[in-house]
């Protein structure tokens, strides 16, 4: 993303300002993450905190601490905050973990937010896709439009780096919050998803971030496990090897690796073709 100046900055939240205006009344799909966090502060700001609700969806493939802080975030922000909750491995177009399993997420994702949100009284509905979006494989766009989702950050032509100074200026706290993902995402293509396998994950990411590893991703490939943290981290990483070892292992573990390329977000999808990505839902 080239360099763009304050002055196009202020025009972009300007385009969004006015967009928000137009709508009057909206629910949010809010994750807690910086891009749906700066939304809700802009249309709370805009619209007044009757005219919008923060909805907030838990479930399996997600911490239930991000659940609860993203609530809670929410309620800091001024904005009235609600929670509701879906099963995603009870679909099992969603457990089986393929390529297309993402849009059926989605799909659950939007239309749970959609009910619940109507029932408060809210016809549209926004969710918190930006411009990067569009650089990756993301069938839930797909999805999104089907359901008649909003993508007002998209919208305003909105990129993450773009987001995070005008969040840091509006004074919102999460402005440089590590992105996070649905756990699904650890495991590859075609891995069934099992709450045991879930939980596995999280308690080995959880170890870890209370290591002194804020920026991690735990990886399962059957009873291998691949650690991914910044390249910068390396020689920190290794310096608790054996606890970390000891750690996994007893999660059910026989290998446990650190992945020499460090972290990146989206790594799986990397073994997808592009004509691959272009033939999927």
């Amino acid at each position: 993303v080239l360099f763009r100046s304050m002055t196009d900055l202020e025009a972009k939240e300007n385009n969004l300002i006015k967009d928000l205006a137009s709508k009057q009344r909206v629910a949010i799909a809010y994750s807690g993450g910086i891009d749906s966090t700066y939304l809700l502060k802009v249309a709370v700001d805009e619209l007044g905190k009757d005219n919008v609700l923060a909805m907030v969806v838990n479930s399996e493939l997600f911490l239930d601490d991000e659940y609860n802080k993203a609530l809670e975030l929410a309620k800091d922000l001024g904005a009235n905050a609600m929670g509701v909750s879906m099963s995603e491995l009870a679909d099992e177009r969603i457990a089986a973990n393929t390529p297309e399993s993402w849009y059926y997420s989605k799909q659950l994702l939007y239309r749970t937010i959609k009910k619940a949100a109507a029932e408060k009284g809210f016809d549209i509905v926004l969710d918190g896709m930006i411009m990067d979006d569009n650089a990756d494989f993301r069938p839930g766009m797909k999805a999104r439009t089907e359901e008649g989702i909003v993508s007002s950050l998209q919208d305003a032509d909105l990129y993450k780096s773009e987001i995070r100074e005008l969040a840091k200026d509006r004074g919102i706290s999460n402005w440089n919050k590590v992105a996070s993902c649905s756990v699904a995402s650890r495991f590859p293509y075609g891995t069934k998803l099992t709450a045991e396998a879930v939980n596995n994950v999280f308690a080995g990411e959880k170890w870890l971030r209370n290591a002194g590893f804020p920026v991690v991703r735990v990886r399962v490939h059957n009873d291998l496990v691949r650690v991914e943290v910044p390249e910068v981290e390396f020689a920190k990483l290794l310096a608790k090897k054996a606890e970390m070892s000891e750690f996994m292992k007893g999660l059910g573990f026989n290998y446990v690796t650190l992945d020499v390329d460090g972290f990146k977000s989206g790594r799986m999808n990397d073994v997808l073709k592009e004509e691959k990505k272009a033939t999927l839902i």
